[in-house]
This record gives C-alpha cells, structure tokens and sequence, in this order.
C-alpha cells in the first residue's frame, strides 16, 4: 500500500473498531472512559493534518493504541476475552489485557511526543531527546494513575471496571513500569525509522548536510 494512503486506511480501520465498541459493551462507563480519548485523538489528528501531517510509523502506533482502548473498552479490561485466552494459555493469576493497555500508553505515546518535540523544538539533534520523550511518557502514566484514583472515589468509591486492577495490590505500580517498558522500546526499536520518516516530511536535521554527489576533478 502506497505510504500516502496508509493514514486514510488507518483511520477507517480505527473509526470502524469504534463503532463495533459502542455495540452493547459490556459497560457503558467503562466503554465511554477508554473510548473518549481515541476519539478525542482522532478528532486532533484530523483536525490538524493539513498543518501537521503525522509519519506513517506514528499513525500505525495511534491506530493499534486506539483498538487495544476500543477493544478494552468494549469487552472491560478484566474480562477481555483475548486476555482471558492468554491467562487460560500460560496459566496466569491474572487477565493480561490491562498489563497490554499500560504498555500501549508508554509505547504509542513515546513516538508521538518524539515527533512533535523532533518537529517543533530545538531538540532533534539532541541527546537530551529521549530522555524528555521518557519522562513525559511516565508523566502522562502517572496522570492516568491519579484520574483512576478519583474515579475509583467518584464514579462509586470503590473499584470501577475500568481501573482494572483485579485485586493486585501492586497494580499501579505494574501500570507505570509497563508504560516505562513501553517508552524505552518504541524508541530502541523505531527512532531510526522515525527518523527517515521526520526527514521526509521537515526536511534534514540541523547542521546535518543532504547528501551530494562527489566532485569530480577536471
């Protein structure tokens, strides 16, 4: 598929898991708690593409994140049937599927505040890169700890399904490790792609030449 298309096949792809997701979920607030913000993500990236078309690397990202929180929020973390499947497999204690969703808002959101600091900062040349994008994957983990605990007090002061947590009394700190994990891959693992990508779109990195055909004497 030629690159160009690949955002428009994505973004039918996401809308339609989305719709399936509102299809009797198993619970509407927990539906509604893990969906909002792919939606909301989808309304962003669309609103702004003309200004800021995103990479193709990085729109594969966001569109996997966004299934696994439909699905997640279709199904509640804990019952997922996929993760149910792999508990069943490996014989676990658990259902893995949160553990997956953690490791997804460490991951996907490591390429996209890497491309948006790469592109609109002084910093795409810097070592100090990957250790920003970290820190504020662990910051926005962190966030959704603490948005978690004030569901847990408001929605019904005690353990909604969207929490996830199944009784684990390390959850959150499972939660937060999973997002690092997450980050520290996506960006082992994708910055040199990343890279061509961003050079494709914003041009060479500063103080770096293109490449230039060799002189040739007389």
């Amino acid at each position: 598929m030629p690159a160009r298309r690949a955002p428009a096949f994505l973004l039918a792809i996401v809308l339609a898991v989305l719709v399936w997701s509102a299809v009797n979920p198993s619970d509407i607030g927990t539906w509604f708690m893990e969906t909002v913000w792919a939606v909301a993500g989808v309304v962003v990236v669309v609103a702004t593409w003309r200004r800021f078309p995103l990479t193709t690397l990085l729109c594969c990202v966001l569109a996997a994140w966004a299934v696994v929180l439909a699905y997640g929020g279709h199904t509640s973390y804990a019952e997922a049937p996929l993760g149910n499947a792999v508990q069943n497999w490996w014989g676990l204690n658990r259902n893995p599927y949160d553990r997956l969703g953690h490791f997804m808002q460490g991951f996907a959101p490591a390429i996209a505040i890497r491309e948006i600091l790469w592109r609109r900062s002084s910093l795409r040349a810097s070592r100090w890169l990957p250790v920003l994008v970290i820190s504020c994957c662990l910051a926005l983990s962190v966030c959704w700890e603490l948005l978690e605990w004030l569901g847990a007090i408001v929605v019904e002061n005690g353990d909604p399904a969207f929490l996830g947590g199944q009784g684990d009394p390390w959850d959150t700190q499972w939660d937060l490790f999973l997002a690092l994990v997450g980050s520290v891959l996506a960006l082992t693992l994708f910055s040199r792609l990343h890279d061509r990508q961003l050079v494709r779109i914003e041009g060479p990195r500063s103080g770096v030449s293109p490449s230039l055909p060799p002189v040739r004497g007389p």
